[in-house]
């Protein structure tokens, strides 16, 4: 099993893989059967050889999520019914739930999962809440099995959504579009080289390993400090740089995959934050899960305080966060803490906006950059897994 954009040799297969696929970019050609060809070639790569029983979850899982949204698409072009509508979407869920609980009651979910399937899912579910509002009028099962299958955003992301991506496959990119697209693929690749092969791997190597050997001999505020700061790093130099091979990749084929990182640690506050770090999958929780949360309590009248509201739906939101990410108390620690952070920078700017003779200058902005890295450094300490090393060493 090759793990995508793992190792050099991986770009070497893409390198000869994608020539033709540019060739007939260039000229105005989308060689649907050859790009085919090098999707099945890179799937074999990620999920062939010993590591079959992936590649058979997902098979099973494609099939099972074209027949679930095609056939929830016809339904929903005659009737509107919410009984159906919510059993398409639980269908949906189904897979990545059974494959995220199951090992809690001591079952082996192997046949169920495999790498990327968080990801296929946020697909599919979009796809089913998007049907249902109408914003997707017309399904091509050609289409949808190309949106699920698109190797160079497969196993993480960046989180795409279908009628982006429709548009994009189904009309080939003017030449000076297509040769700025392959400029900033180049890019892309090349700036993601030195993110996770070069600073990722000094900041594993020589700060995350060194401090985390350090902190176990000697748990001192110093080595607890040192992880924290380098773990974060490594953690962005190492997603980032994955996330602009994913993009530069797609670009190459014509596919103009959103970024998923916009510089989140110059963030003056938690929410800018996020709209800067994972930004597809930020972007998709807000979309699909917080916005109709919200929209839900404001109908059903639950709470009379907007305030309130919000807060219970940024808690829910990042608990849930929380658990998708596994179910240990320190990933659930993770999602509340944001959620409580996301909740105290709203009420500061509540207060802001009371007393509005509060300073704003570039010291304030300053401070809450610097208050704002060190919140998320701290979470990431907290989702790192190394406090419960810890505490049981």
């Amino acid at each position: 099993m090759s793990t995508p954009y793992g190792a050099p040799v991986y770009f070497l297969y893409l390198a000869v893989a994608l020539i033709p696929i540019v060739v007939g970019l260039m000229f105005g050609k989308r060689l649907l059967w050859y790009q085919n060809l090098v999707t099945l070639y890179f799937l074999y790569l990620t999920f062939g050889g010993a590591h079959y029983k992936q590649g058979i979850a997902l098979i099973i899982y494609v099939l099972w999520q074209v027949l679930l949204v095609g056939g929830y698409h016809r339904y929903r072009s005659k009737k509107n019914e919410s009984s159906v509508y919510f059993m398409a979407l639980l269908g949906a869920l189904l897979p990545l739930v059974l494959y995220k609980l199951l090992p809690a009651f001591h079952v082996n979910p192997s046949m169920l999962g495999f790498l990327g399937i968080s990801y296929l899912t946020f697909k599919a579910v979009q796809m089913v809440m998007e049907i249902r509002d109408g914003q997707i009028k017309t399904f091509s099962m050609r289409v949808y099995i190309q949106f699920l299958l698109f190797f160079p955003t497969i196993s993480s992301g960046p989180i795409d959504r279908y009628r982006r991506f429709e548009k994009d496959f189904e009309n080939v990119p003017e030449r000076e579009e297509y040769v700025t697209l392959v400029d900033k693929a180049i890019f892309m690749i090349f700036l993601g080289f030195l993110y996770k092969f070069i600073i990722g791997y000094y900041l594993k190597t020589f700060g995350v390993n060194y401090f985390e050997g350090a902190l176990l001999d000697n748990t001192s505020f110093w080595n607890l400090l040192m992880y924290m700061y380098s773990y974060s790093l490594y953690l962005f130099f190492d997603f980032a740089g994955y996330s602009l091979f994913a993009v530069g990749v797609s670009h190459l084929m014509g596919i103009k995959t959103p970024i998923n990182f916009n510089k989140p640690f110059i963030s003056p506050n938690i929410k800018e934050f996020w709209n800067r770090w994972h930004m597809s999958l930020s972007f998709w929780f807000r979309d699909f899960v917080f916005m109709r949360m919200v929209f839900f309590l404001m109908k059903k009248k639950v709470f009379k305080s907007r305030t309130t509201m919000s807060n219970v739906g940024y808690m829910s939101l990042f608990l849930l966060m929380g658990v998708w990410h596994g179910l240990t108390w320190y990933y659930i620690v993770y999602g509340l803490f944001h959620g409580i952070a996301i909740c105290v920078n709203d009420a500061w700017i509540r207060y802001k906006k009371k007393h509005k003779n509060l300073p704003s200058n570039i010291f304030t902005k300053c401070l809450g950059i610097f208050i704002t890295f060190n919140t998320v450094c701290v979470s990431f300490l907290i989702f790192s897994g190394v406090l419960d090393k810890l505490w049981h060493h």
